[in-house]
């Protein structure tokens, strides 16, 4: 069954199980902590890193940003360089692709040679798979305009099929969905020798997700963070 006709035959089904998991599913704090600083020593010029996003990337899921995705990722990034690494993060809970450009305009934003972005599980979850790229293409225009970023890293989006949080047939509904919207993210990021791609597909691994049953675990952001480092240097390294 295609996702239309998923919305038209069991639209009425959809809605409930939605509501039920909204009302149901723990709310997760965004974890305490910095949100911009400096990992790592060198005599080289830090690199400077800008993390953008939803409550992914301000690290829902952990309870500090020591263990979230910001921080861990300048830290793995300092020590792939061997030099230091400045970094901010400018996230929030719930915002969609074109809301994280708000957050661009809304907030004091460091100059930055390389930006990494986490979002779209809300432009799943709001239907707006129409404009989605559209939008992520404004949030790096607009990144770039603002923070001066060259080179940067699009994380993809999770399976859904497979997190726990949501009763079939929703799961498989957004499941579906996520995997379209995270199929044509990485094919626009294929077209674009400054961009990488980080695959989150492994993100449902055991002990890899919070008690949510939807963000990730200091666990999965230990990986996402080694991950996402290891496209930052690939694309650093096509100059």
């Amino acid at each position: 069954m295609s996702i239309a006709a998923a919305r038209l035959f069991l639209g009425p089904l959809l809605l409930a199980q939605g509501r039920h998991v909204r009302l149901t599913t723990p709310v997760l704090p965004e974890p305490v902590g910095a949100r911009s600083g400096v990992e790592g020593v060198g005599n080289k010029p830090p690199l400077r890193l800008l993390v953008v996003g939803d409550s992914s990337a301000a690290g829902v899921g952990a309870e500090r940003q020591e263990a979230a995705l910001a921080q861990p990722l300048a830290r793995a990034l300092a020590k792939r360089r061997g030099g230091a690494v400045s970094w901010q993060l400018v996230a929030k809970s719930g915002v969609c692709a074109a809301e994280a450009v708000d957050l661009l305009h809304a907030n004091r934003i460091a100059r930055a040679d390389v930006l990494v972005t986490a979002v779209g599980m809300n432009d799943v979850t709001g239907q707006r798979a129409a404009r989605f790229l559209r939008d992520v293409e404004e949030l790096w225009r607009v990144a770039s305009r603002v923070a001066g970023v060259k080179h940067g890293v699009v994380s993809g989006l999770p399976p859904l099929h497979a997190l726990p949080a949501a009763p079939q047939p929703l799961r498989w509904y957004l499941g579906r969905y996520a995997r379209s919207l995270d199929r044509s993210l990485e094919d626009w990021v294929a077209r674009r020798r400054h961009l990488g791609f980080c695959s989150l597909q492994w993100a449902v691994e055991p002990g890899s997700i919070a008690s949510d049953g939807f963000h990730p675990g200091p666990r999965g952001y230990a990986r996402w963070s080694m991950e996402a480092a290891d496209r930052v240097m690939e694309v650093l390294a096509r100059g």
